[in-house]
């Protein structure tokens, strides 16, 4: 059994409509689990014989709760997909004013910057909280990690957009070079 804590506005998209999220992290990892909807307690049973069940069940709530729809967190299935937190009190310390800063620097205006870094590397973004979560495939992450770093840091969005490109390029030459 593992405990796990939603934020409490986060439990009704981990249960869903008619329960049919959880119903579907059930299914999929081979546990049960129960809400607390007043706490966001959750409790995770593994209850099938995958012992990686009750981990997958945890990563997909985790996703959820830093802000992913259930549609999103449900790519944590595959194989080859993984979730990074990044925090950004690391950066801010407790300044209020600061966290919302960084808020913008990493969505932009309209959610420009998230939407360039989702599509050049090709990664799920969220940012909710205190907290910057990425899923996507290892290679991926590593580039929006490196790229959201640059913007935590004070780099000019120019540079941290030209640095995604000139990643984008280099992993298609890769590519290139395999078929050859």
């Amino acid at each position: 059994m593992k405990h796990f804590r939603l934020p409490k506005e986060r439990v009704g998209v981990a249960i869903g409509p008619g329960g049919m999220v959880k119903q579907e992290i059930e299914r999929r990892t081979g546990t049960e689990l129960t809400f607390d909807s007043e706490t966001g307690e959750t409790i995770i049973k593994l209850v099938g014989d995958d012992p990686l069940g009750a981990l997958r069940a945890r990563d997909v709530l985790n996703a959820i709760a830093r802000g992913f729809s259930s549609e999103r967190a449900f790519r944590l299935f595959d194989e080859n997909k993984y979730l990074e937190v990044i925090d950004m009190t690391d950066f801010i310390g407790r300044s209020d004013k600061a966290l919302i800063r960084l808020k913008g620097r990493v969505i932009g205006e309209a959610g420009k910057t998230r939407r360039i870094i989702e599509e050049t590397a090709g990664v799920y973004v969220s940012v909710y909280g205190k907290t910057i979560a990425l899923i996507g495939e290892p290679e991926q992450l590593a580039v929006a990690r490196e790229a959201i770093l640059m913007l935590l840091r004070g780099v000019p969005h120019s540079a941290a957009y030209r640095f995604l490109e000139r990643k984008r390029r280099e992993a298609k030459r890769r590519v290139r070079e395999i078929w050859r």
